[in-house]
């Protein structure tokens, strides 16, 4: 989070706010936020706003002559907007952007700084952070399928490769693949061809459902509240929660600091997947099945 439907509500909201407008000043609290030193920071002072577009996950804003402002929220990084100077907070505060029409502040929750900006010069520095994933919502079948199986993945690394698909993160994956009713640990390589087009079909239609689902919530605001735990998720984030379509519950596979959400009834034909951590610990008592599962074992 902010995947593709959030990223492009703030577009959606910062373009009848910014574009057009002169960038005063750029007010950088986090030092490590700034990833780039050529030009500096403060050569976007005083440039109009040309442009505001969405590239996979980040948000650019094209400045005059040729320089790109570029921002990615990562996880926990998030946008404000107020018509007077933002000061900038100790805590979650990154930067500030003073514009002749009001101030855009970007936060980050949280004690790691992952949230980045980038300034750039031309076309050549701004690809350049460019992954260059498919865009899912204009690409046609057979493009999806070539970056799907381009290389051998899970279909949840496949879809949230941001080389492979632009701006798709781990809750919209889950989404999608409950929608496909196909499994998180089904190989990219490994489909054929009914599911490949369930797949791209359930894709552009959750990515399309969630555009439309932010934007309605936003309206003429600036968007708030922006989370992946939204009530009218089907999988995502509803561990143990009756799944949507069949009631079954919500399973969960956890890795590291990542969580993949599914339907054991509607996505893997019944079975229950391993997590890695717990069923390591509960060996024989992992329960394997949903009947497993709903007869009390953990």
């Amino acid at each position: 989070m902010p995947e593709l439907p959030e990223i492009h509500a703030y577009v959606r909201a910062l373009e009848p706010r910014v574009l057009g407008s002169t960038l005063i000043a750029a007010r950088l609290r986090s030092v490590a936020t700034l990833k780039t030193h050529d030009p500096p920071l403060a050569e976007a002072a005083n440039r109009r706003v040309l442009e505001v577009r969405r590239m996979g996950k980040r948000i650019v804003l094209g400045l005059e002559p040729d320089t790109y402002l570029v921002l990615h929220l990562m996880i926990a990084g998030r946008l404000q907007w107020s018509d007077v100077e933002w000061k900038v907070p100790a805590k979650r505060g990154l930067a500030a952007f003073d514009f002749t029409t009001g101030s855009l502040l970007m936060t980050e929750a949280g004690t790691k700084r992952r949230a980045s900006i980038h300034l750039v010069r031309g076309g050549e520095g701004l690809a350049e952070l460019d992954p260059g994933g498919l865009e899912v919502l204009q690409a046609p079948l057979g493009a999806f399928r070539e970056a799907l199986t381009r290389e051998r993945h899970t279909l949840k690394r496949a879809l949230t490769d941001p080389r492979a698909f632009s701006g798709i993160g781990g809750a919209y994956a889950d989404e999608i693949l409950h929608k496909a009713r196909l499994s998180p640990l089904a190989m990219s390589t490994a489909l054929n061809d009914e599911e490949v087009a369930r797949l791209w079909e359930a894709t552009r239609t959750v990515l399309s459902e969630w555009v439309a689902i932010r934007l309605e919530e936003a309206g003429d605001d600036f968007p708030e509240k922006l989370t992946a735990l939204h009530p009218r998720m089907a999988v995502h984030g509803k561990y143990r929660q009756p799944c949507p379509v069949c009631g079954t519950a919500v399973q969960r596979i956890v890795y590291a600091q990542r969580e993949t959400n599914y339907c054991p009834r509607c996505q893997t034909g019944g079975r229950v997947l391993a997590d890695r951590a717990l069923s390591r610990l509960l060996r024989e008592d992992w329960p394997r099945t949903i009947e497993e599962l709903e007869s009390g074992l953990p």
